[in-house]
């Protein structure tokens, strides 16, 4: 017998003002997001599309503990911050007739091998109105879910970021089940980013893609980024496409009864351009867009550990 629904409460073990909904449904914003990509998307089988597969998260919010607990509950060995770790271990699998990865500077081809042997600044900034959209989707989303904590102000960055790479590992094979990118503001301790990093295949397009997977409550937003090479060994990533099975955005959800959807989100895509400053140094662009005007730019600056 199906159990019955709490009733609606201020969840107050984070002091969010968001209704909960109980264990099942989580919080009444998170449980909308969740219904709109079930309503306007469409029904999938993730053994069908494995592009789509990543870790989800639960009902909650995700944090920088969601990799330790995923690797307690799929019984994975933590790896974490050797100098061998780094995002894509070897980047030529992402050689296409657009990336030419010979021609892609060393220093960047560094970075993506050797993450977690780099340190990490960032700053960012909000263009026109965009700002107060962002501090609202903060105030609902974010700070509660510790993922995406975007920088709001200059304070948030002044103090620099964490950077930590963390492999879960198959405990009698050793092989990687997953790479995890785990950033922090350190001035207020909010999660900027908990994701997994991969490669994959991806059906309309010719090459392998840069897979990001942030898990969120009851599924996972994941983002397929196709890479270009260009001159001067600059390194191009970016989510635009133009229909489901494309380079994108996609949000994925998984329901009570294990039914997975998923929506492309093609209104909304970003670009990122890395390349050397120095054979120590590498330095990135990262600009987001929705209906094709920028809302969001970040600059990072990434130098290797002495």
């Amino acid at each position: 017998m199906e159990q019955q629904e709490p009733d609606v409460t201020i969840a107050k073990s984070n002091h969010s003002l968001i209704p909960w909904l109980g264990d099942r449904r989580g919080y009444l914003s998170d449980w909308i997001t969740q219904r709109w990509v079930e309503t306007t998307g469409i029904r999938i089988d993730l053994d069908e599309q494995p592009w789509l597969r990543g870790p989800m998260g639960k009902s909650a919010k995700i944090g920088a503990g969601y990799f330790a607990d995923l690797a307690r509950e799929e019984g994975l060995e933590i790896a974490t911050d050797s100098s061998r770790v780094g995002l894509i271990p070897n980047l030529s699998v992402l050689a296409s007739p657009t990336c030419n990865t010979g021609g892609i500077s060393p220093a960047v081809i560094d970075f993506y091998e050797h993450t977690s042997s780099y340190n990490m600044d960032v700053s960012g900034k909000w263009c026109g109105p965009f700002g107060p959209f962002g501090a609202i989707l903060a105030l609902i989303f974010w700070r509660r879910l510790q993922q995406f904590n975007i920088p709001l102000t200059s304070a948030d960055t002044a103090s620099g970021i964490t950077s930590q790479v963390v492999q879960l590992l198959n405990k009698d094979t050793g092989e990687v089940a997953y790479t995890a990118w785990i950033r922090e503001l350190v001035a207020n301790h909010n999660v900027m980013y908990a994701g997994s990093y991969s490669t994959c295949d991806v059906p309309y397009h010719p090459g392998q893609c840069v897979k990001l997977v942030f898990p969120l409550p009851n599924g996972n937003a994941v983002v397929l980024l196709k890479p270009e090479s260009n001159a001067g060994g600059l390194l191009t990533l970016s989510s635009s496409g133009g229909r489901f099975g494309c380079p994108g955005l996609y949000f994925v959800v998984r329901n009570a009864k294990g039914v997975v959807s998923a929506k492309y989100v093609r209104a909304m895509c970003e670009k990122i351009n890395v390349w050397a400053e120095a054979t120590d140094e590498v330095s990135a662009d990262h600009v987001f867009k929705v209906w094709g005007i920028t809302f969001l730019r970040l600059h990072y600056r990434l130098t290797r550990k002495l």
